[in-house]
């Protein structure tokens, strides 16, 4: 089997791309680097440096490769910038996978799985999120996530191309070797933020808010390990590859962990102090955010091994303290 992988220098793709290279799948990676890394390549995988608006190169990656499926990473994916420049947004995430999807069709290219998110969602109706529960995103970002699901979909009626759109929150963890790891800048995501601490990167992490309805106080947040992650990845492609229809899972750890627990985890996790200073709430977060990874379990047969949330912290801090620059030399 050989497996594209779109945004395959990033941090959820290269790890994705190491699952499938241990699968003994052949894997070609596209990245234009803008936000993905060189040395996070994994060695057996081809790599094209390009970007997925460009058709000429799209379409003369499909013409040098004969790929049976497809996983699509490469999009902008930062909440904050996407309401500061919301066009940067529409243009890679929308116009890139317009173009993508072109030349699927025209090569006859008809399998692809999509790195969603849970933003699709908005504020959530209830807690466990389903996947029949409303689409009402609150921030660009999410807005052009779920316009590319209805991309896939109309597309696939119109094509017969068949997709999978895996929707998730807090992708955490490193690669159990220690070789790659979570590399963003800036970095946005809350465990390598508290990591950062430890590292000597800040002096504190920063609370925002402790007055919410929950049991702490702090937000509630779901974290899958990004090796959980890919797996489920690798899992949807052999769905569509056995010839199942076009579908929509949540990938979720169905419990959720404040923001004070996932500190207090790095603490035992890291065994050094981490001081936390509580700031005033951001606009727009919600209380809890959980998805229900049920469809998943059942259908994909998804099983994550990676739950304990010590242990998820503990193989990031193995990447971050090693390369507290990312993957800059120190």
């Amino acid at each position: 089997m050989k497996v594209l992988v779109l945004g395959g220098a990033g941090y959820i793709g290269s790890h994705t791309v190491y699952e499938l290279a241990d699968s003994g799948a052949e894997v070609v990676i596209v990245d234009n680097l803008e936000t993905g890394h060189l040395e996070a390549v994994h060695p057996a995988a081809k790599f094209y440096k390009g970007d997925i608006r460009d058709r000429g190169f799209v379409d003369s990656v499909f013409e040098q490769e004969k790929v049976d499926a497809v996983i699509h990473f490469a999009a902008n994916s930062l909440v904050g910038e996407s309401m500061t420049n919301p066009l940067k947004y529409y243009d890679n995430n929308l116009c890139g996978t317009k173009v993508l999807l072109e030349s699927m069709v025209a090569h006859g290219v008809d399998k692809i799985v999509f790195s969603s998110t849970a933003a699709t969602y908005g504020e959530p109706e209830r807690v466990p999120i389903m996947e029949t529960d409303k689409t009402e995103p609150t921030n660009t970002y999410g807005e052009t996530k779920l316009a590319m699901e209805k991309m896939f979909k109309w597309t696939g009626k119109a094509h017969n191309l068949r997709f999978v759109s895996l929707r998730y929150f807090n992708a955490c963890g490193a690669h159990k070797s220690g070789i790659i790891g979570e590399a963003h800048s800036p970095e946005t995501h809350l465990i390598p933020l508290i990591l950062q601490v430890p590292n000597g990167k800040r002096d504190a992490i920063q609370v925002f808010g402790d007055d919410y309805d929950t049991k702490d106080g702090t937000c509630i947040r779901d974290y899958i390990h990004v090796t959980d992650l890919a797996q489920a990845h690798i899992l949807a492609v052999k769905y569509l590859m056995e010839g199942n229809e076009s579908s929509i899972f949540n990938l979720g750890n169905g419990v959720g962990f404040t923001v004070n627990e996932v500190i207090e985890a790095a603490r035992k996790a890291t065994g050094l102090p981490i001081k936390a200073v509580v700031s005033p709430k951001r606009a727009g977060d919600p209380a809890r955010l959980i998805a229900s990874s049920d469809k998943a379990r059942t259908v994909l047969g998804w099983k994550p091994e990676h739950t304990d949330l010590e242990e998820i912290i503990a193989s990031a801090w193995k990447w971050h303290s090693t390369h507290p620059d990312g993957f800059e030399k120190k």
